[in-house]
């Protein structure tokens, strides 16, 4: 179906009787038509983010309210325009969501009017499951890992031993959920998945920098650590690797639909000897016998910007 339904047409005339200009471009980013929410519409919606007098809950509620909808068209769209807000809006917009007990409930959607819709539908699910980690994360540290400042004097190089390790797995959770929606190139068949692809892109690159920088942190301060650190540190860099595949395997989908080779950053891994050296660090502090390792001197530190540079 292409253009505006008559079911767009309807409910938008009813919100401009209403007055309601926000949920009137709500609507109109999530029609029926099979292609990405138009960009005129996401300017006007981010610009109401940044208008004191648009009361931000009602925003949220027109967009929750379109999920509802039996149309993975009209869902996906929605999803796709609350990501596109979240990322690009005034920040009031995702402490709103965070602040929620619930966002999107759709696990158990399904478009059942044809091939494609069932299609869809999987991806709508993992969608919406990214979106709410999103939220979540936001919740738990009062800020966006994709917006953070970085560098060696941004939040995840500066952060003290007790907060980086709680931090980090909340990372790993968005990274997991981002992943999660694992698509091939030959899945990415229309406007709507195209544009949701793009925006896990454009997280993925830079959630992947903030959780590279908290792992360069951990490692510089990974031999000065107490046992019980060094144990949840260790566990923390093991999983780190398991995802540097999956996040390499992204890319590479990232690479084969088009997206400019210079946009995709090159992942490099540390050797396999500073794993064996964090290991062998925590057997030692274990009272296990250990082999000599030059890794455990302190001025190797310098060595792990390097190897996880971004």
């Amino acid at each position: 179906m292409s253009g505006q339904s008559i079911t767009d047409r309807i409910t938008a005339a009813q919100h401009s009787v209403t007055g309601s200009a926000v949920s009137k471009i709500v609507c109109k980013a999530t029609t029926h038509e099979i292609m990405g929410p138009k960009k005129k519409h996401l300017d006007y919606l981010i610009h109401c983010t940044n208008e004191m007098n648009v009361n931000i809950p009602q925003l949220a509620d027109s967009l929750f309210e379109r999920t509802t909808s039996t149309s993975w068209v009209v869902v996906f769209k929605s999803l796709i325009t609350t990501h596109h807000l979240m990322v690009y809006g005034n920040e009031r917009f995702i402490q709103y969501l965070a602040s929620r007990n619930t966002l999107f409930n759709l696990s158990n959607f399904l478009d059942k009017s044809g091939l494609q819709g069932y299609d869809m539908s999987t991806f709508i699910r993992r969608y919406s499951r990214y979106l709410n980690e999103k939220a979540v994360s936001y919740r738990q540290v009062a800020f966006d890992f994709t917006k953070v400042k970085r560098g060696v004097d941004g939040v995840m190089r500066t952060m003290n031993t007790e907060k980086l390790l709680k931090t980090i797995p909340i990372i790993q959770n968005q990274m997991d959920a981002l992943l999660d929606f694992n698509v091939n190139a030959n899945e990415l068949t229309n406007g709507v998945i195209n544009a949701a692809f793009m925006l896990l892109f454009k997280d993925s690159i830079r959630l992947f920098a903030a959780y590279n920088e908290g792992i360069i942190n951990l490692l510089e301060k990974y031999f000065d650590m107490k046992k019980v650190q060094c144990k949840e540190g260790l566990d923390i860099y093991k999983k780190f690797l398991t995802r540097m595949t999956r996040i390499s395997e992204f890319l590479k989908v990232a690479e084969q639909v088009g997206i400019d080779r210079g946009d995709i950053p090159d992942l490099s891994q540390a050797p396999s000897s500073l794993l064996d050296a964090l290991e062998q660090h925590l057997a030692s502090l274990e009272g296990k016998k250990v082999k000599d390792s030059t890794w455990c001197n302190g001025s190797q530190n310098s060595q792990f910007g390097s190897y996880y540079g971004f």
